[in-house]
């Protein structure tokens, strides 16, 4: 044997004769030293000694057995390999020699990475029916996606440019299968063809990520640039290399996610191409002449688009009505391959290109924007801007603020005042162009829900937003259901956390450690500088808090209710979301891993904790609260039956408010020194207070008025409510200058 380096993997070099004769000589002897071991143990068994001899024996004939079975499967893939002509021989000095990989794997790998990839060149070059059969080859295949030795011999036979016309073959061949009335066929083709796009894509996400051991290296991605941007031709079909390759990327599940760098060399230079292709097209369509003539922004549709091949090569199901027209461009097939990790989506959107004056983020939302709406399909840019926006990290938080003042300053012209003094859609084309990307934008600024409290309360701004942007940004993001409800749901969130802020009753220096905190922060929590934390102290504290709470909800659901007004519904409305938020007391969890629990409170949660609330912690707010309304449900009895009868948003969060607050005072230890006896709402001796989900309506509303006797909650509550239902801000920022009617606006 020796040994081959260089560029590629190690790899090791034998002579296919000696090799044969070695494991022919490996088999023999572990076949002699077995029998070896059987004849020495009868012998020592009927002498009467010890057999321990014989039982080492056997044990190295396992092993030799184990090494002759390993030489054997080497020496069928060494010989497979020459037949598929996958290694050839190398004449050397020391004779000739054939390279084999140094593991199995990656043998395994090599062969059927080779004969994948010649099938997949088969089926860009045979007729339609043979093209057919070679797919089917290919799906043998198609579970050996996730291995790097395999992609990489994989793509390394077909190379970018076959990357590029195998999709390119595939829609070209079905169209013409369709031509002929071929429709079974037809079927077959799409049915393979679904799935190698998707063998296809997952080899090329590998393949293209630096961080995988498949990488094939920036000259590969530069390769597919350059075939992407190139003509190509399938008999008498030319098509761009984007736009078969676009077929890849529509095709892609996620597992694993296309790289940042596939999207910062690839990626990148797809938004560019598009532009370079469609600019002049694109403003002709908007001066003088063309607008009249209804000229439309259209975009560079990927090849099934082109060919009107509807889904018949998108794997995933299609929404619609029966017998819509299917298109898809080759940006929003970017899109949707895109939206899948976040390094993608910020190596796509975070960039201003060499000699642009607009971000890619804004020419998409803009310039490009009459492209995405000609398609129709807002799916993949919605997911795309979901996935690169909402993270807890600068670039999300840098390109949801961008997001917020680009569409801020597109609705200001949207809205205006009614003769009612309300909201009204005064252009309602501005408000219906942007009205795809309310679920997006709503999304993102509840992922930076913290910015709207700093923005209200303390005049700061979020990236260029000032509170007047957020506020005509939610106006747009709140028209959409799902959307506010990520909102609430967020800055209830918001309003937990902040509350959990607040220490416990007794946190003096000697247990401040024990609890959680430092002697700095019982300085910063003793209000009234006595060396304690007491009711007083914790009372202000939850106040101001509760408080500076109140002002970002009454933002978002009176900008709820104007939106609401101005596009003629009722302002009444409760939303089905948040209705289902109270009634499941998502406000009454205490958040996982609080610093301290008052007495009564371990009794009030004990068995929802002992259920496995306690793991919870760190979970997606959304996870946890879904957990919880499951285990609400389990129990097959509401809390309190008005929850479900409510009609007004406003009524709803002030549930909310009500749940969070007898909440906190309940774990800061407020009601700690409190006498529950012969309680409704308690059971057990001594008692306890009961688990919420086991309490009946009138034994909850019981609780919460206890509450809010025995701690002060009342006046708690009346502040979060006075606060809440306030709306002046929203009239002056929106410039509605509504006078507010008897009653605070109710």
């Amino acid at each position: 044997m020796t040994e081959f380096t260089g560029a590629k993997p190690t790899f090791t070099g034998v002579k296919p004769a000696e090799f044969d004769a070695m494991a022919g000589r490996h088999a023999e002897a572990a076949r002699r030293l077995d029998e070896l071991a059987r004849s020495l143990h009868g012998e020592l068994r009927s002498a009467g000694l010890d057999t321990s001899p014989a039982a080492r024996l056997r044990q190295l004939a396992g092993r030799v057995t184990s090494q002759a079975e390993d030489l054997r499967r080497r020496q069928r893939l060494v010989h497979e390999l020459q037949r598929q002509q996958v290694t050839f021989g190398r004449s050397m000095p020391a004779g000739s020699f054939v390279a084999v990989p140094d593991s199995l794997e990656a043998a395994r790998g090599l062969l059927d990475g080779t004969l994948a990839g010649r099938a997949a060149l088969r089926s860009t070059l045979r007729s339609t029916e043979g093209s057919a059969e070679a797919l089917a080859e290919l799906e043998k295949y198609a579970s050996r996606a996730g291995d790097p030795a395999f992609v990489k011999a994989f793509l390394d036979v077909l190379g970018a440019r076959g990357v590029t016309r195998l999709p390119g073959s595939l829609a070209t061949q079905l169209r013409d299968a369709r031509i002929h009335g071929d429709f079974d066929l037809m079927a077959r083709l799409s049915c393979r063809g679904k799935k190698a796009l998707r063998m296809l894509s997952t080899a090329l996400a590998r393949g293209t990520d630096p961080k995988s051991s498949a990488y094939m290296g920036d000259d590969f991605l530069e390769n597919l640039v350059t075939e992407g941007r190139a003509e190509h031709e399938t008999g008498d079909t030319k098509y761009s290399g984007y736009q078969a390759q676009a077929l890849i990327w529509r095709a892609h599940d996620g597992k694993p996610p296309f790289s940042g760098r596939f999207m910062e060399i690839v990626g990148r230079d797809v938004i560019v191409y598009e532009h370079e292709q469609r600019k002049d097209e694109w403003a002709a369509s908007k001066d003088l002449l063309g607008s009249p003539f209804g000229a439309l922004q259209i975009p560079i549709l990927d090849l099934a688009g082109a060919l009107g091949l509807d889904a018949m090569l998108r794997p995933e199901p299609q929404a619609g009505s029966p017998g819509t027209k299917i298109q898809s461009s080759v940006v929003e097939d970017l899109f949707h391959a895109a939206k899948f990790g976040r390094e993608a989506s910020h190596a796509l959107l975070n960039l201003t290109p060499a000699g642009w004056k607009e971000s890619v983020l804004h020419y998409l939302l803009t310039t490009r924007w009459g492209a995405s709406r000609y398609l129709g399909d807002y799916k993949p840019i919605s997911d795309l801007l979901v996935t690169a926006t909402t993270g807890q990290d600068a670039t999300s938080n840098k390109l949801a603020a961008e997001m917020t003042k680009l569409l801020a300053d597109e609705m200001r012209g949207a809205f205006g005042k009614a003769d009612s003094g309300n909201l009204e859609i005064k252009n309602r084309e501005a408000f219906d162009r942007y009205a795809p990307l309310s679920y997006p934008l709503g999304r993102a600024i509840a992922a930076s829900i913290d910015e709207l409290s700093r923005l209200l309360l303390n005049h700061a701004t979020f990236g260029q937003v000032a509170a007047a942007d957020m506020s005509y940004a939610l106006a747009l993001a709140t028209a959409d259901d799902g959307a506010f409800e990520a909102l609430i749901r967020a800055q209830t969130e918001h309003m937990r956390a902040a509350l959990d802020t607040v220490p416990p009753v007794g946190l003096d220096a000697s247990n401040a450690e024990r609890l959680g905190f430092t002697a700095a922060d019982v300085k910063e929590f003793d209000f009234d500088e006595d060396g304690r934390v007491d009711k007083a102290d914790i009372m202000q504290f939850l106040t101001d808090r509760t408080v500076a709470a109140a002002r970002p909800f009454s933002h978002l659901v009176e900008i709820r209710r104007q939106v609401l007004i101005a596009q003629g519904l009722d302002d009444k409305k409760a939303d089905e979301a948040l209705k289902s938020m109270v009634g499941n007391a998502l406000g009454l969890l205490p958040v996982p891993g609080a610093k301290q629990a008052g007495q009564l409170a371990a009794g009030a949660f004990g068995e929802m904790l002992g259920n496995g609330y306690d793991k919870l912690a760190g979970a997606a707010y959304d996870e946890m609260a879904k957990q919880v309304a499951q285990r609400m449900f389990d129990h097959r009895r509401g809390l309190d039956e008005t929850h479900r009868t409510l009609a007004d948003n406003r009524l709803a969060v002030e549930r909310l408010a009500e749940q969070m607050l007898a909440t906190a005072m309940l774990s800061k230890g407020m009601l700690d020194e409190v006498n529950i006896k012969d309680q409704s709402f308690t059971s057990g001796n001594p008692p306890t207070i009961k688990p919420f989900a086991e309490m009946s309506s009138q034994e909850y509303s019981q609780f919460l008025a206890w509450a809010q006797k025995k701690s002060g909650g009342s006046d708690l509550f009346d502040r979060f409510s006075n606060t809440f239902r306030r709306t002046s801000e929203v009239d002056d920022y929106l410039s509605l200058q509504i006078p507010s009617p008897p009653g605070g606006g109710k």
